[in-house]
């Protein structure tokens, strides 16, 4: 469909160029990834991601004196090496971007009809949330419904995607009218989705698990004593997905992974309860991730292999890591179904 275009007057000079308007968007945006494993590459990568207020709370003046001196000087070899463990090689980018350039593409196939501009981008590395926001409204998109992919909302997450967003408009002269995406944490049809997708996974298994952990990633404990709510809708999440499948607290217990630093970490820990499960004499195991959209770092290096080599080491036989909902059928529903209800009044 051609879209409008905002034709100069009279008055305006002979090379004015066309405004596009009158498109709708929707920009998918996830956390980010490297844009390779060298040193040079994660180094710019972490800084940046751990340079965000929202991520880090600590007072600033102490914690990016540790970052500079001390973090960055270690930490992307060990990060680098994690991601050369995930690393899609074929396409030569980390599985975040390989997936979330997927889902992108399949929202954007399923909202053609209603001729829905989409895009993507990440909040750390690239493709950068203002060239995407900048590429949009150059394609005719004012209003544009800013998707951040995290199920359950932290401020370190969703609300550090709003902040980058409207820095953005902060620059731009003629801007789009915004919508943002609510968490969808107890959404009958991301339930839904998790139960399919957990069950089609456990059939698929040479065994069967004696219980099973729903990992979620972890935030400082003094984070939620200030209000996040983060914690509070994982354990929803987790509780809804017992009673779709009708499981008790001992068949599917919650817990928080990829702590950092020394403080006290939302608990209980997922690795230390993969090898307490072990030492106690389960030898049967699953995770799910329900947190994550998409697998990445956190589900593929750190909960599939070094989460089954604990496992292993600490007594139990059989493990198994639940594939996120990445851009399978049931994933993309979830993402069509949520999207398409913020989009009621813009789109038919």
């Amino acid at each position: 469909m051609d879209q409008p275009e905002f034709q100069p007057s009279a008055t305006m000079p002979a090379d004015h160029p066309p405004v596009r308007f009158g498109r709708v968007g929707v920009l998918a945006i996830n956390l980010g990834s490297p844009s390779a494993t060298d040193y040079r590459s994660m180094r710019r990568y972490l800084k940046q991601f751990l340079s965000d207020r929202r991520v880090i709370e600590t007072w600033r003046p102490f914690w990016l004196t540790l970052l500079n001196l001390v973090i960055l000087s270690t930490r992307p070899q060990k990060s680098g090496r994690a991601y050369d463990e995930i690393w899609n090689t074929e396409r030569d980018e980390g599985p975040l971007i390989t997936f979330t350039r997927s889902q992108a593409d399949k929202l954007r196939t399923a909202l053609r009809s209603d001729d829905v501009h989409v895009d993507w981008a990440m909040r750390y590395g690239e493709p950068s949330i203002a060239d995407r926001l900048a590429a949009m409204k150059a394609a005719g998109c004012d209003r544009i419904l800013v998707a951040a992919l995290y199920p359950q909302y932290a401020a370190a997450t969703t609300a550090t995607v709003h902040d980058e967003v409207f820095a953005a408009l902060g620059r731009m002269r003629w801007q789009p009218a915004i919508r943002t995406l609510p968490p969808y944490y107890d959404h009958p049809a991301y339930i839904d989705a998790l139960k399919q997708s957990l069950l089609a996974s456990l059939a698929a298994l040479p065994f069967e698990p004696e219980l099973v952990l729903a990992s979620y990633h972890g935030l400082p404990r003094d984070y939620l004593d200030k209000g996040d709510p983060y914690h509070c809708q994982c354990q929803k999440t987790t509780r809804l997905m017992r009673e779709a499948l009708g499981w008790d607290e001992q068949r599917l217990r919650t817990v928080f992974q990829s702590r950092f630093g020394r403080a006290e970490w939302l608990q209980p820990y997922t690795d230390e309860t993969i090898e307490e499960l072990a030492g106690q004499g389960v030898k049967r195991l699953a995770v799910i991730m329900p947190g994550f959209v998409a697998d990445c770092l956190e589900t593929l290096e750190e909960i599939a292999i070094r989460g089954k080599e604990s496992f292993v080491e600490a007594g139990g036989e059989d493990y198994a890591a639940i594939p996120c909902l990445n851009d399978s059928a049931p994933g993309m529903r979830v993402l069509e179904t949520v999207i398409r209800n913020e989009l009621q009044g813009w789109i038919g």
